[in-house]
């Protein structure tokens, strides 16, 4: 699997007793995004997909709406001691006319794996409001559909079998049929890798769309998905207060503990049909 994984050695301790052997690690490296030449942020992020991880994090930052507006994505420098490229930094050309969005969407500092909005300098920065309403959008999901969507992402999760240490986010039809999945070490990478397939492939606004997440749903997420114009965010862990309450402020349908044969529906219950 390349930089996606790694072996480092282990010592694997059982009742039964001790050996060493090598184990698979999923991969953390930074990845400099950069803005016509001027540093943007940096992630902590798995590579892989970097381009779709580029474009769902312009989207979701409110600084570009379609594909068109990326005229040009590039690695550059990042060079290691042996002068070979890293591939760890991205620059981006915007098209002609796309305003620049100044300080928008930039980090006071290193995003880590774990966080997606660390270094915001207010919270009325971190809530981009999105262009696409959801309140009247009239998708209907069944419980069963849903049901299915969790184990069809699992199934896809080719590098969490080999490390057992990356979140996915999937996009589905209705029916439950996959569109993308993405893995990353972090949930926001995730997300945004498989937002920035949707845009390049011309599917934003996902007004048909369902997102599944394969861990918690925090407001990050939700933040995100709202951008994108998913109507309806599920997730096999539980969400954060504040995911509730922004989906009950956008209309968005937010599900939590997807798991087999059950799940609770914190907001827009009029479009989960039993």
């Amino acid at each position: 699997m390349g930089r996606i994984t790694a072996r480092r050695p282990v010592l694997r301790i059982t009742p039964e007793g001790t050996r060493r052997r090598p184990d698979a690690l999923a991969v953390e490296e930074p990845l400099e995004i950069r803005l016509g030449g001027r540093s943007l942020t940096v992630t902590m992020r798995t590579p892989g997909n970097d381009v779709d991880l580029v474009h769902g994090f312009l989207l979701t930052e409110g600084i570009v709406e379609a594909a068109d507006d990326v005229e040009v994505v590039r690695y550059c420098d990042g060079v290691n001691a042996d002068g070979a490229n890293t591939y760890n930094v991205l620059d981006v050309s915007l098209a002609p006319g796309v305003p620049d969005p100044g300080n928008r969407g930039r980090r006071e500092f290193l995003t880590t794996s774990a966080c997606g909005v660390c270094g915001k300098a207010s919270l009325d920065e971190v809530a981009v409001r999105s262009r696409y309403p959801l309140s009247d959008n009239a998708l209907e999901v069944t419980t069963t559909a849903l049901w299915s969507m969790p184990p069809t992402l699992r199934s896809g999760q080719r590098v969490f079998d080999a490390t057992g240490g990356l979140h996915a986010a999937g996009l589905f039809t209705a029916d439950g049929a996959l569109l993308a999945l993405r893995e990353d070490v972090g949930r926001h990478n995730a997300v945004d890798k498989v937002l920035g397939w949707a845009l390049t492939a011309g599917r934003v606004p996902l007004s048909d769309a369902v997102l599944i997440v394969s861990g918690r749903a925090s407001f990050e997420l939700a933040q995100k998905a709202a951008v994108a114009g998913i109507p309806v965010l599920g997730a096999v862990s539980a969400p954060s207060s504040l995911a509730a309450d922004l989906a009950r402020d956008r209309g968005m349908t937010l599900v939590g503990f997807l798991r087999g044969d059950s799940m609770n529906v914190y907001a827009g219950e009029e479009r989960i049909k039993i």
